[in-house]
């Protein structure tokens, strides 16, 4: 979403399940890299997010939902880094046919208890932040934004500066620096005139209210828990305009902008507040629906009726050929070459069923199961540890001795197959039978 210099208001409890499905896909496509020493996204993983989300990120030009993301799908067990690659694991791939609000939910309590940064260190102007024994431990002061969000009204706007005295009197104090001495280390601009240590160059809104923003902004708002009212975070707050150093900054965070928040019916759900979801309706002007989208033709072909969302497009790439603008082409190579990647043929089936209005043709449920049958066919059942014998009578002796045959198979007429985590137990196996392994 482009700049402007009025505000905006933007609800994000269906964006944010439209987001999830894309960015799962993305993941599920091996697009998405992080750092294996910080697990921050690349600038190209936050680029294909970014471009994949539903309405786009809340500025163009400055990620938050691009770059909160593939942080989340971490931090709620969804994916994990292999080769600095994000996969998805096996509870990712559940999550791309179980209902979103569901894993929505679960993401937020995940962050809540086991998220990946510290939502401070993304408040850049505050500088000083990596420096021993200053900053305090991220989980409590998550838990005082989770406690102050979950005690806002569903479907009431609250603006922010009230949103802060209303956690102040309540005690959510969600504190930043580790003490007074700490504080003498944060600092804007210049560690000595711009120190924070200063008696009122410290303020609950600079420190513990930034902190808020960032998790409420780049979290909250991106899950789909509160939609949002703000503006660009230039010139948006001036509560630190007199700190010293405040003339050469701008803004002291990209989450300055946000100037209020109203929980929807997903954010009550996810925080406890109600037992159930109960959507709201979807706005009119959403991105295309799934329902009844696409039109899956007895030649194979998927025909895409009126534009798909970039979940949907993401998922007929993975597993179809491409033949046209709004044209996918089901081949049995396409499928197995899906398979291979580790994609679930049933995450496909499960979407065209759900997304045309009567039933597959013949033509195509054959063709999938198919391909469901051959995927099946063989498997990969792990690495052994391949054991020759010098003759085929102790290849025969240690295949057949009840001491050892549990432990191995027979390959030939002098080879064993060991796997691997069986191999200790089958070296001892065969020194108690007098042979032991070279």
């Amino acid at each position: 979403m482009s700049n402007h210099d009025e505000h905006q208001v933007r609800t994000t409890e269906h964006e944010a399940q439209a987001n999830l499905k894309a960015v799962l896909q993305l993941c599920a496509a091996g697009r998405l890299r992080c750092s294996e020493k910080t697990l921050r996204p690349s600038a190209a993983s936050v680029k294909a997010v970014a471009e994949a989300l539903s309405g786009g990120d809340f500025y163009a030009e400055e990620p938050i939902a691009s770059f909160a993301w593939p942080l989340l799908l971490q931090a709620g067990g969804l994916a994990e880094l292999a080769s600095g690659k994000l996969a998805l694991t096996a509870r990712g791939r559940a999550a791309l046919t179980k209902p979103t609000h569901d894993t929505l939910a679960l993401l937020w309590r995940r962050w809540l208890s086991r998220g990946v940064i510290d939502e401070f260190s993304r408040v850049e102007a505050i500088k000083g932040q990596r420096a021993a024994n200053v900053l305090t431990a991220v989980k409590p002061r998550r838990a005082q934004v989770g406690a102050a969000l979950a005690a806002c009204a569903p479907g009431e706007w609250t603006d922010v500066d009230t949103l802060f005295r209303t956690m102040r009197k309540a005690g959510h104090d969600p504190e930043i620096a580790r003490s007074e001495r700490a504080l003498w280390k944060l600092y804007l601009e210049d560690p000595e005139y711009g120190s924070l240590g200063y008696d009122g160059f410290h303020n609950w809104e600079l420190l513990q209210g930034r902190y808020t923003l960032a998790v409420l902004f780049e979290y909250a708002a991106v899950l789909g828990l509160i939609d949002v009212d703000y503006r660009p975070p230039v010139g948006a707050r001036d509560d630190y305009r007199d700190n010293w150093g405040a003339d050469w900054t701008d803004c002291i965070s990209r989450y300055d902008g946000l100037l209020a928040l109203r929980p929807n019916p997903l954010g009550a759900y996810a925080t406890g507040q109600t037992a159930t979801y109960l959507p709201t309706p979807a706005p009119a002007d959403a991105a295309p629906k799934s329902t009844g989208g696409l039109k899956v033709l007895p030649n194979h072909d998927v025909v895409a009726l009126d534009g798909l969302a970039p979940a949907e497009t993401l998922l007929l790439d993975a597993f179809a050929e491409r033949t046209g603008d709004r044209v996918w082409t089901l081949t049995p190579a396409s499928l197995l070459a899906a398979a291979h990647t580790g994609r679930d043929l049933a995450e496909l089936r499960h979407h065209l069923n759900a997304a045309t209005t009567v039933p597959l043709p013949q033509t195509v449920t054959t063709l999938l199961a198919d391909a469901a049958r051959r995927v099946g066919q063989v498997r990969a059942t792990g690495p052994v540890h391949l054991i020759e014998c010098a003759h085929p009578a102790v290849a025969a002796l240690l295949a057949t001795d009840r001491r050892t045959r549990t432990h191995c198979a027979r390959l030939g007429e002098r080879h064993l197959a060991v796997p691997l985590d069986k191999l200790p137990a089958f070296r001892k196996s065969a020194l108690a039978q007098g042979y032991p392994v070279g």
